[in-house]
């Protein structure tokens, strides 16, 4: 809180003194000319300001003054660079995020794809599957127990599923009493 005034105390000073000097200036000089104006770059403009606060401290008297206004003058430029990073990173994310955002379009677009060709892959299966069972269930249950044996067990179950229920318990009957049960079991668990 010392601080803070000091600051406010030292600023009020060295703006009445820069207002004093320049009222000084404008009823000692003529009006300047265009000739007269000089012109700063704003490196040239901050030193300046500096080196005219460090007078007007030293005029102060306190040499702790002088070293309080350089450090706060470099920690505003800590500051301002600090700013132009935070920018510069807010600018990145931006980026980021709209890259982002396009390969989740992107990712979506193929999910879309690769679940379109999968439904279609199942829709073909489930025809041959029913094209199976139209085979199958004009075959007579004995046939039909030696083909359904010998197949892929989930193929035989899917088939015997969509099968009428007279016609699968003469099937299971028929088969093999090993086949079968294991056909049946998975029958079952198929049910559930």
């Amino acid at each position: 809180m010392k601080t803070l005034l000091l600051c406010l105390l030292i600023s009020t000073n060295a703006s009445a003194s820069a207002a004093k000097a320049a009222s000084t200036k404008a009823t000692a000089a003529p009006a300047a000319t265009a000739a007269d104006k000089k012109t700063y770059t704003d490196e040239e403009f901050k030193k300046a300001v500096r080196d005219e606060a460090e007078k007007i401290m030293k005029r102060a008297g306190s040499g702790n003054l002088v070293d309080f206004s350089k450090e706060l003058l470099e920690k505003e430029e800590a500051i301002k660079i600090k700013e132009h990073d935070v920018k510069r990173q807010e600018e990145q994310l931006k980026m980021n995020m709209t890259d982002f955002q396009k390969k989740v379009v992107e990712f979506q677009e193929s999910q879309k794809k690769f679940l379109s060709c999968v439904d279609g892959q199942n829709e073909k299966s489930d025809k041959r599957v029913a094209q199976m069972v139209e085979v199958i269930s004009g075959m007579k249950p004995q046939s039909a127990a030696d083909v359904l044996a010998i197949q892929d067990p989930e193929l035989s179950v899917r088939i015997l599923s969509l099968l009428d229920a007279q016609k699968t318990s003469k099937i299971f009957n028929l088969m093999d009493k090993e086949v079968s049960a294991r056909l049946q079991k998975q029958f079952l668990q198929m049910k559930k």
